[in-house]
């Protein structure tokens, strides 16, 4: 099967993945997961993330993965999905690519091996095997406090020259080297930390790839367009509507408070895989609220 082609513009929602309370055993509830693809995909935005940190990807095995995807993909009808692919074994990072390459994929959104904490070298082999062996074009995570280790920018520059590697999740809080990736232009540079949406796309960034538009979507997209539009005074109107949800979404350990609130909407039960736990009571019960305010 083709990859799906893209331009790596606009807002990317990286899904949770919902479980079911199976008699302790939290099983992917792929009805739900159904659910929201479905709702979401009418709302603007200009495609998923399956498998992402938000998705509890590391507490899914292989094959709940592939299922996740396939019931997202499913659902999609036709809208761009991107798979997640984290590792630090080569060869089984190359096995699970394997497996992707079958399916109908947008792109491979690919962390630096974690714990591991390679050279830079060793960080441009890593992403190069995998882009060579890709179907579907391959986004760099750039997220170091998750994995410890750092791309710079010299690094994220020659990988950028790799005709399979297409664009950035930029989590790496180097405004700099944000700066200097839009200048030079080769790779589409998705914000993915929430708070730096406003400030990525003003510098010219092609969008984002953030957890908090599981809520009010379609003003996440209105930020976008509007920045794309030079209507820059609506742009900042409706992102500071928006940060106290946003801020109140990551006060605790993602995607804790994100399922929480999807739970109040009746989207999905509020169950994670340990060692992931719900949000406190405290901030359970104040999303909702913060929901009803970021209107506009």
């Amino acid at each position: 099967m083709q990859a799906t082609q893209t331009s790596f513009q606009g807002i990317w929602l990286p899904l949770v993945t919902p479980f079911t309370d199976n008699a302790g055993g939290h099983a992917v509830d792929h009805a739900a997961l159904r659910r929201l693809v479905m709702h979401y995909r009418a709302t603007g935005l200009a495609g998923f993330v399956v498998c992402g940190s938000t998705g509890e990807a590391a507490a899914l095995d292989q094959a709940e993965q592939l299922a996740a995807l396939d019931t997202v993909l499913e659902a999609a009808a036709g809208l761009p999905v991107v798979m997640g692919l984290a590792g630090n074994h080569l060869g089984h990072a190359l096995a699970r690519l394997e497996r992707l390459n079958t399916r109908p994929l947008a792109g491979v959104l690919a962390p630096a091996p974690y714990y591991i904490r390679p050279s830079q070298a060793g960080l441009r082999d890593w992403f190069a095997r995998l882009a060579d062996a890709a179907r579907a074009p391959l986004v760099l995570y750039d997220i170091p406090y998750r994995t410890g280790a750092t791309l710079t920018l010299d690094t994220l520059l020659a990988l950028a020259d790799h005709d399979n590697i297409v664009a950035i999740k930029d989590c790496g809080g180097n405004a700099q080297t944000t700066q200097a990736l839009i200048a030079d232009g080769r790779l589409a540079v998705l914000a993915g930390e929430d708070h730096q949406l406003l400030g990525t796309l003003a510098l010219g960034g092609s969008g984002a790839i953030i957890a908090s538009a599981h809520f009010r979507p379609e003003l996440f997209v209105e930020i976008w367009r509007a920045v794309g539009e030079g209507r820059l005074a609506d742009a900042r109107r409706l992102f500071h509507a928006l940060m106290p949800l946003v801020q109140a979404l990551f006060a605790e350990p993602n995607p804790g408070p994100v399922k929480a609130l999807l739970s109040r909407q009746g989207w999905l039960r509020n169950e994670l895989r340990a060692p992931m736990t719900r949000a406190s009571p405290e901030l359970a019960n104040q999303l909702p609220k913060l929901f009803d305010a970021a209107c506009c």
